[in-house]
């Protein structure tokens, strides 16, 4: 894409797909998608962040177009010939489980990541969802990173655990779901799981659950945030890319990393993550402001008062 690269405080590596997504209200087809779109886009409402990735030829200039509109920086993001990773699923009716219908890898199969140079002295990076071999290759070249937080998922702890641990130690912060954590540590209780998560590597770690909010532990104790109560639930598809790359956000914005910085964070990834949902692809984030995020983080902030 864009071979002019600027400078970025946050950098964030992952897939980008062209997706069609049922729901019990309506099936779309030829949407954009991937991990990489949703957690960018969701950044770059508080953070200049650059994006790594892969398209074929077939990526459209109108998705390029409204992925640029955010201020995300697109120079990271290879074109190649071929086909864009396409990926098709269905949700249930609850719209928490999913059936995946249809994975074709395209140019993503030969994926190799390679930082621009303006991105190596980023201090804040998010590994997002790709094989862990990929991600520590690209974090090799991030000479700058001070805070590295991993985002992963059930198929690489199963089929690239070793080196999913390789990429664990080098990190400050591991971000999974419940049955994730579970699996990854063969452990039950969620706080036994991140305590076992901990003596991996990270200092911190992140453990979703969904409509039920997040967790974060660390060494100096627990927070958890509730997910915001959404009114109607449109398409449930990136809402965990959102939530991480909105925190990952807060925290660059912020400069470093403190107890009551990455708080706020869970907040406003919370709330960003909300906002996701209530539309199909990036459809609900183009249309919010930063006013609304901060309306949704009061109201959370209420709701947590006693």
């Amino acid at each position: 894409m864009s071979k002019k690269s600027a400078a970025v405080n946050l950098w964030i590596v992952g897939s980008v797909g062209i997706d069609d997504v049922k729901t019990r209200t309506a099936d779309r087809k030829n949407l954009m998608g991937g991990s990489l779109p949703f957690s960018t886009a969701a950044a770059s409402f508080f953070a200049k962040t650059g994006a790594v990735g892969v398209v074929g030829s077939d990526f459209p200039a109108a998705f390029e177009r409204r992925w640029q509109a955010f201020g995300t920086d697109l120079a990271g993001v290879q074109r190649q010939a071929g086909a864009t990773f396409r990926w098709a699923c269905a949700y249930d009716a609850n719209m928490i489980e999913r059936e995946t219908l249809k994975t074709e890898l395209g140019v993503f199969a030969d994926f190799k990541p390679e930082l621009p140079e303006a991105y190596k002295s980023a201090a804040f990076v998010l590994l997002g969802n790709i094989q862990p071999e990929l991600q520590l290759h690209v974090l090799k070249q991030s000479a700058g990173a001070k805070f590295v937080a991993l985002d992963t998922m059930n198929l690489w702890i199963n089929i690239a655990k070793p080196a999913l641990r390789k990429v664990i130690r080098r990190v400050n912060l591991l971000t999974v779901n419940d049955g994730e954590a579970r699996m990854l540590t063969g452990k039950w209780n969620l706080c036994d799981c991140a305590a076992a998560i901990l003596k991996m590597g990270p200092s911190h770690v992140i453990i979703k659950k969904g409509e039920h909010g997040a967790l974060l532990f660390s060494k100096r104790g627990i927070f958890i945030v509730p997910a915001y109560p959404v009114g109607k639930l449109v398409d449930p598809t990136g809402a965990g890319d959102s939530f991480a790359g909105a925190f990952m956000g807060y925290l660059a914005r912020g400069g470093r990393v403190t107890d009551g910085l990455m708080r706020e964070a869970l907040l406003h990834a919370s709330a960003v993550a909300s906002f996701s949902v209530e539309g199909f692809s990036l459809e609900s984030l183009e249309r919010l402001t930063l006013a609304q995020i901060g309306k949704r983080v009061a109201e959370l902030k209420r709701m947590m008062a006693v």
